[in-house]
């Protein structure tokens, strides 16, 4: 009923609608109306009413809310159903539980903030407000072994996101990172629970500095880690860059049930940071250094080395000084 009372009041463009005019469209009564009303301003919607001219909606708050994602969103599957906090401690968490008791496949976790988020090896990600912490349940027809392709897909879906809002287009550096002029913008971290033959379900997590200064990248962090706004200058909508997201998943997705990932495989390539560059992959027990030469149909990375070209399912890639875009 809000995302009714919502429209209606977006559809007018900030002029007043009568509360009697808001009554018979919706079907409920004046009081039903003015409930829905204090539900919206909870939620951080700015509307002002006036006695004989009803409600206006002044503003939008800046929060990746379920009825702003799903506002224009026009898909299938991604984005039906959406969660979000003020604050969790983990979207990956949160989205974990929801697939465990049967969530439907598309649904997603948003969160303002996260206060244990983590990257892959299990690092600490920072998760501050002004970024986009965002969670994706999947249900793939899919072999356990091809789950990694989906970590290509969705790190190609955030690269055409962020170059669709803003004027900022990061590459990729093997299998998840996104990086602009050196420096780390978001990460993807996939968690996957499978059987022997099948997977069960898989949680895409994506962390992106959407609209964080660049003076909180200070120390260390200056170094190594940027944002879309520290890169451009200016603050990106962060639902618009959802909503390009979740469309860009949702049709390489259906694309590769239908005729597999080769489209996906090729356009990775084409925002690659990582092939024809000097690598260095740290595994459990031993380093192996060469040149990064393709990704195979999987989506494992081949390295060329001393002793001949390699193939690395996983390992903790970095790029040798001056390798990177």
């Amino acid at each position: 009923m809000k995302e009714t009372l919502l429209a209606i009041l977006k559809e007018h463009s900030g002029a007043y609608v009568s509360g009697e005019e808001l009554s018979n469209r919706m079907q409920v009564s004046r009081t039903a109306v003015w409930k829905h009303i204090g539900g919206l301003r909870e939620e951080g919607y700015e509307i002002e009413s006036a006695p004989r001219l009803g409600y206006r909606l002044v503003a939008v708050p800046d929060l990746l809310l379920p009825l702003e994602i799903q506002d224009g969103l026009k898909t299938a599957v991604m984005g039906k159903k959406v969660y979000h906090y003020r604050e969790v401690d983990s979207t990956n968490r949160a989205a974990r539980e929801l697939a465990r008791a049967g969530e439907a496949e598309g649904t997603v976790v948003l969160a303002e903030a996260q206060s244990a988020g983590r990257g892959r090896l299990g690092r600490a990600w920072n998760s501050p407000c002004g970024g986009i912490w965002l969670s994706l349940i999947l249900r793939p027809k899919l072999p356990p072994y091809k789950a990694q392709l989906l970590t290509l897909m969705a790190a190609v879906a955030a690269t055409e996101a962020t170059a669709a809002v803003s004027a900022v287009t990061p590459g990729i550096k093997w299998p998840n990172d996104l990086m602009i002029n050196g420096k780390k913008l978001a990460g993807i971290l996939t968690e996957v629970s499978a059987e022997m033959e099948q997977l069960n379900y898989i949680v895409l997590g994506l962390g992106i500095n959407a609209n964080i200064p660049a003076d909180w990248f200070a120390g260390e962090l200056e170094q190594i880690a940027t944002s879309i706004m520290a890169q451009s200058g200016e603050a990106v909508s962060r639902v618009a860059w959802v909503q390009a997201f979740l469309r860009n998943m949702e049709q390489e997705y259906m694309q590769a049930e239908q005729i597999g990932f080769e489209d996906v495989l090729k356009r990775w390539r084409r925002y690659s940071v990582t092939l024809g560059k000097g690598v260095d992959v740290q595994l459990a027990d031993h380093r192996e250094s060469g040149t990064a030469v393709d990704i195979d149909e999987q989506g494992a990375l081949l390295v060329r080395t001393e002793s001949g070209v390699k193939t690395f399912w996983a390992g903790d890639v970095s790029l040798r000084p001056d390798d990177g875009k």
